[in-house]
Order: C-alpha cells, then sequence, then structure tokens
C-alpha cells in the first residue's frame, strides 16, 4: 500500500463517541487509553482471560480465538473506532508470533465486517519491521518495498495484507519506528546504564534507526482514527530525521547529568547472548528478546523511515525532539523510581 504526498484533502473531525482498544495494558496502549480517555471517549478495552481489569475506563474480556465472542461484542458496544495495538515482539517460532500478530488481526475485521461495519475507522499499528532494514542513504518511504528479516517483521507484515484486504471497512496503518519514552522498557536498560555510568554500545554506535517519542505516536493514532484522508492509506512515524545510536544514547547521557565509561563492546557478544538466549528458551519454553533472529536485525546498518507522507497528509508533525522526548523520559524514570 503506497501514499502519496499531497496536500491535506480535509480537516480532521473531531474525535468523539466509543474506542475500542487492544494492548492497552501495553505501554504505547496505555499512554493512548489516557489520551482517550482525557478527551472524553468511553474506552473499552479488550481483556484477554486472567489479565488485569483496567484501572481506567472498561474493559471487555474476550479471547481473539472467539471470533462469536468477537462478534458479541462489536454488536454491543458499537465502537465508534478500534485501536489495534495488541501483538508479541517475542517468541520462539513463527508460529508463536503468527498466533499473536495475524490471527487477533483477522478474527477483529472479521467480527467488524460481521457485526458493525459501521466503525468509522480500524487503525491498525504496525511497524518498520514489516518493510524489513533500510540503508543510512535511503530510509523507507511507503512505497519502498516491503522485505521483512524474521518472524516478528514477516507476521506484522501478514497482518498488514489481512487489513489491506478489508477493502469494505475503513482503515489506517501506521509503522512506527522505535518507540520510547514513559514506561517503556525495550530501551530502559540505557536509561539505567547512563544513571548508574555506563554508556555501552554493541558494535551498533555508527549504525541508524528512526525514533518517536511515545506521546507523539499517540498524537499520530489520534490524527489516523479522524482524518479522512487517512482512510485505507498507511504510514511511517518517526521523528524528523533518522539517528545513530550514538546521538540517541548521548541524549540520555546528557539527561542523567553523570559523568559515565563509553565501552565499545564487540558486536559478538550480542551473536554470544542470542544464542545463549535460545539455549535457555530450550530449557524453559519462554521467549527471549535476545535471540539470532534479533542479534540479526541488529547488524542491519540501518532501520530508518520518513514520516513525510502522514505530514503532508494528515498535516501531523511531532512535538518531542529528540532531547525533550529523552529528558521527559528521565523525569518519568527517576519520579517512578525506576532509576
Amino acid at each position: 500500500m503506497t501514499t502519496e504526498t499531497t496536500t491535506p484533502s480535509a480537516e480532521p473531525q473531531a474525535l468523539q463517541g466509543k474506542a475500542l482498544l487492544t494492548g492497552a495494558s501495553g505501554f504505547i496502549g496505555g499512554r493512548l487509553r489516557d489520551a482517550l480517555l482525557a478527551r472524553g471517549l468511553d474506552v473499552v478495552a479488550v481483556r484477554r482471560r486472567g489479565s488485569p481489569v483496567a484501572k481506567k475506563g472498561r474493559s471487555a474480556e474476550v479471547e481473539y480465538e472467539d471470533v462469536a465472542g468477537l462478534e458479541r461484542l462489536m454488536a454491543e458496544e458499537k465502537p465508534d473506532v478500534v485501536f489495534h495495538l495488541a501483538g508479541a515482539t517475542k517468541g520462539v517460532t513463527r508460529d508463536d508470533f503468527s498466533r499473536a500478530n495475524v490471527m487477533p488481526t483477522r478474527n477483529l475485521l472479521e467480527a467488524l465486517k460481521r457485526a458493525h461495519p459501521e466503525v468509522k475507522r480500524f487503525v491498525h499499528v504496525s511497524t518498520l519491521a514489516a518493510y524489513g532494514p533500510s540503508s543510512a542513504a535511503k530510509p523507507h518511504v511507503e512505497s519502498s518495498p516491503r522485505r521483512p528479516l524474521e518472524h516478528y517483521g514477516d507476521t506484522k507484515l501478514e497482518a498488514e495484507y489481512v487489513v489491506e484486504a478489508a477493502k469494505e471497512l475503513p482503515w489506517t496503518i501506521l509503522r512506527p519506528g522505535g518507540v520510547y519514552g514513559p514506561g517503556d522498557v525495550d530501551y530502559f536498560n540505557l536509561f539505567r546504564e547512563a544513571s548508574q555510568g555506563r554508556n555501552v554500545f554493541f558494535g551498533n554506535r555508527n549504525r541508524w534507526f528512526s525514533a518517536v517519542y511515545v506521546d507523539d505516536m499517540v498524537s499520530a493514532m489520534l490524527a489516523a482514527a479522524s482524518h479522512p484522508g487517512a482512510v485505507q492509506q498507511g504510514f511511517f512515524v518517526c521523528d524528523n530525521e533518522p539517528l545513530t545510536w550514538e546521538r540517541f544514547q548521548q541524549a540520555i547521557v546528557d539527561a542523567s547529568g553523570r559523568r559515565v565509561r563509553t565501552l565499545n563492546l564487540p558486536e559478538a557478544l550480542v551473536s554470544l547472548a542470542a544464542v545463549g538466549g535460545e539455549l535457555a528458551t530450550r530449557f524453559d519454553g519462554k521467549p527471549r528478546l535476545f535471540n539470532r533472529q534479533k542479534a540479526k536485525m541488529g547488524a542491519q546498518e540501518a532501520w530508518t523511515c520518513r514520516s513525510d507522507a502522514l505530514r503532508s497528509v494528515l498535516g501531523w508533525n511531532h512535538e518531542f525532539g529528540l532531547e525533550r522526548g529523552i529528558r521527559a523520559a528521565f523525569d518519568w524514570y527517576r519520579q517512578e523510581k525506576w532509576i
């Protein structure tokens, strides 16, 4: 799915009514839920059996495998917009990722088609990984070929195909780069290391990636849910320019206020940790973040994109530059006693 860079065709509509949200217990989903509630929407979080009850807004317990249950939910709640964020970034086999990333997407759309085709928007949160690595000189745009590298990106791309096939529904796909900010656990280790006087690179110091602060990601989702120009379109979401890990981590070091020792560790340690992670998974069956697929992702020159289409078509723009976003994240980690 490609998106042409054009002047915004219409003004965004005020987002109101009822929002159904998957992944509300996650980092981005929780932030989105708070933003929707602050705007006065009735928010219903889809909750799987055994998951904690939402402390804010309402929740409905249903399994994604249960299409009939999802149909009942759609018929009873009749949401104005559905935000689909639930998924998995860790797994052991491709089937693990498919069950978490493809099956829920397919069943949610099927339930909407059968029970509530009048939904105003289905916002599907995908990932840059669905396109695969880029080059430092040529960040991905929407018309770039989609060539995922591993199971996570491959199944997120398959989920995109499922969404794009739902031509009778008004959908929008968002593909963020790395999302950081208050509550994130993936980048948190870099903040903790800096707070303890260390700045560690694993052979990635001069590699490139695209990032976006979580509140800017939320504003992109709100725009995607309300702007008529977003219907049946897909967009990358990222800050203005790609950056190196050196620049990203230097912003963290600066925000820490600490003198740090910079360590350039060999990339071979990542491969060793990946093998160790897979051996541990074989022992206890629990997926680890460190595995050979993730190591392969980390060895690429660049994971970058541009959000020109999102800015041009929807009028979106980020509010948090890198330094401001890093400071806000650091303040939150300190306030919440994570560091």
